[in-house]
């Protein structure tokens, strides 16, 4: 009987990964690569506990209602998340948390998180110092997502200028702070929602001759905006951007975010020595705080999902992959760990049947393709 199975595995090899997929050992088993800087993440220091903080922070997020009284989640066992973490409700002012989350992106081969801002004083303002020292501590290095609300009237080009002085002037000399060595080695942001600013008005900071412009100035920096929808070539030309990239998680949702327009984006940022970061996921699922939008829902399809975005990635060549993301839970895009779990009459997500690091593991395993075409 024994060597009946074996026969079998050598005429149907594909039964072999189909197996080795359900017990999830088919990435589990490589080596992890060493952190890449060309491998970004995106990572959320938002998340708060009563341990650390006296309350729940985002575990607690609001639901998004169109209609009726606004509601929250409480927290703890019942979250404002389609999935829940290994960790639990987590906080990133815990020390232990964070040595985890940078032993997971070691894992994972990702070698900068790209850490939400939404200004000073902010909780995640406060969070950087020690994302800072337990980052470096592990090799990991940190650049910034910054947020559409840094000031009580929005975001507009001076308060992102301001922004970067304070930044750069804070943590410049961190070993964590990322530079793109190959762009002078200087820092790197990225815009969330760039295009809700006119181009004219981002010029006067990032072109050489705005009148408050950063370049050539030591808060010179590569200005990495969103790419939304079709046509918006003027929008970074006329703006003075270094490069763009596309976030969103769900095929289709933007142009930006379908993969099947990356190899003309691409093409489009080469001709124009601008920087291309096409953006990968794991899957969308946000109905918990926002129930009205199932129909951005992207299923993981027990990885399927996740595979189709890194090789459409790397299809293409880019210099750098970003990944949406690596904990943002309410949009159920993570990669860190998740496991199964049921509140009441609600049953969380989970990856089975693959492994709660699969998608660690994933990661390092689609790092391995890029890196070996450089």
């Amino acid at each position: 009987m024994k060597k009946s199975f074996l026969r079998l595995f050598r005429l149907m090899p594909h039964l072999g990964v189909v197996w080795a997929a359900l017990v999830g050992i088919d990435s589990q088993s490589q080596a992890a690569p060493e952190p890449s800087q060309n491998l970004h993440a995106f990572y959320y220091p938002w998340y708060g506990n009563p341990q650390t903080g006296g309350d729940y922070v985002q575990w607690n997020h609001a639901v998004a209602v169109r209609q009726g009284p606004p509601r929250s989640f409480p927290g703890g066992h019942d979250i404002g998340a389609n999935f829940y973490p290994s960790l639990g409700c987590y906080s990133n002012n815990d020390e232990a948390t964070l040595v985890t989350h940078m032993k997971q992106l070691k894992q994972a081969g990702v070698g900068v998180i790209s850490v939400s801002w939404w200004g000073k004083d902010s909780f995640t303002d406060k969070a950087l110092p020690l994302l800072f020292r337990v980052a470096g501590e592990h090799g990991i290095k940190i650049n910034f997502h910054i947020e559409p609300h840094l000031g009580p009237g929005g975001r507009n080009a001076t308060l992102v200028r301001e922004g970067l002085v304070y930044l750069i002037d804070r943590y410049g000399a961190e070993t964590a702070f990322y530079r793109d060595l190959k762009r002078g080695n200087r820092p790197m942001i990225y815009l969330y929602d760039s295009y809700l600013t006119k181009a004219d008005e981002w010029s006067t900071i990032l072109a050489p001759g705005g009148s408050d412009t950063i370049r050539g100035t030591p808060y010179d920096t590569v200005v990495i905006g969103l790419w939304v929808k079709a046509k918006e070539e003027r929008f970074f030309l006329d703006g003075h951007f270094d490069g763009f990239y596309t976030y969103f998680a769900s095929d289709g949702f933007t142009y930006g975010s379908t993969p099947s327009n990356w190899s003309t984006m691409q093409a489009w940022a080469l001709e124009h020595q601008l920087l291309f970061i096409p953006c990968v996921a794991p899957g969308y699922k946000d109905t918990r705080i926002r129930p009205w939008n199932g129909r951005n829902t992207r299923q993981r399809e027990q990885g399927a999902y996740y595979d189709r975005m890194f090789e459409a990635a790397i299809r293409i060549n880019p210099e750098l992959i970003a990944i949406t993301s690596f904990n943002e839970w309410h949009e159920g895009t993570q990669i860190e760990p998740a496991i199964p779990k049921k509140e009441g009459d609600y049953q969380y997500e989970d990856y089975l049947p693959r492994p709660s690091e699969w998608y660690l593991n994933r990661t390092a395993y689609w790092l391995d393709k890029f890196v070996s075409l450089k």
